[in-house]
């Protein structure tokens, strides 16, 4: 996979892709990271990227011309098809679904935004996503990129060492992740629930699928909303009701 980001502030990058699973990845040739000023792209002499917006209001707005030029001149020779991603707080907001999503491409771009906003027409005709960590504004988008790269590069294939992580993870399934326990198995009187020192693999595999659904119940049990249950897990569902 190839990321490309557009930034105003490209050294926010260095520390991130230089660290733990980022680096390695890049370092076993499963994604590349480039990062680019797209205030070298503008055509302004004074490499202006930003100006006051068309019926009057406070703060400035990013202008059509630089970001335009970086992405035409980041997809020129690419035959592959380029998810060009933008960072705003009025986007889609990012879930795992996405994630999953994005990490079947093989190249992705992400405009990472400053000011007051965008010129519409980034948006409305330069864009296939536009993407949002949450209901809250950032000083820019540099730093939700960061998390959605994170995210991403931890699904392609050779970056974890243990491929069953990403697959286990808290809500690749639709459910919060199941508790972890390791050594020691009592420590200062707190006790490792003896299913997990059984040896029992069954028995132990049911103990996760029902703690993954209580804990999806207490915590959030928004997503168990249109979620189609098995009989199992409905009898489970009845016990947590009951305070069991």
């Amino acid at each position: 996979m190839k990321i490309d980001i557009l930034t105003l502030f490209p050294d926010m990058f260095t520390g991130v892709f230089n660290q733990s699973i980022l680096k390695k990845a890049q370092e076993r040739n499963i994604v590349s990271y480039h990062v680019h000023n797209f205030r070298d792209f503008s055509k302004d002499k004074h490499q202006k990227v930003d100006d006051y917006p068309y019926g009057g209001g406070a703060g400035m707005v990013l202008t059509p011309q630089p970001i335009f030029d970086a992405v035409q001149h980041l997809t020129s020779n690419k035959n592959n098809k380029t998810r060009i991603i933008l960072m705003c707080p009025q986007g889609e907001t990012y879930t795992q679904k996405k994630a999953e999503e994005l990490a079947k491409e093989d190249h992705l771009i992400f405009i990472c935004g400053h000011y007051e906003g965008y010129d519409e027409r980034i948006r409305e005709h330069l864009v296939t996503d536009e993407l949002s960590i949450g209901d809250y504004v950032l000083t820019g988008g540099e730093l939700a990129s960061m998390v959605i790269i994170d995210s991403v590069v931890r699904l392609l294939p050779g970056v974890l060492g243990n491929e069953e992580s990403a697959r286990l993870d808290s809500y690749s399934s639709g459910l919060l992740e199941h508790p972890h326990y390791t050594r020691p198995a009592d420590y200062k009187g707190m006790k490792v629930p003896e299913v997990l020192l059984s040896g029992n693999h069954k028995k132990i595999e049911e103990w996760r699928a029902k703690e993954a659904l209580r804990r999806t119940f207490i915590r959030r049990p928004d997503l168990l909303k249109g979620r189609i249950l098995s009989e199992q897990e409905k009898k489970w569902l009845e016990e947590f009701q009951k305070g069991e």
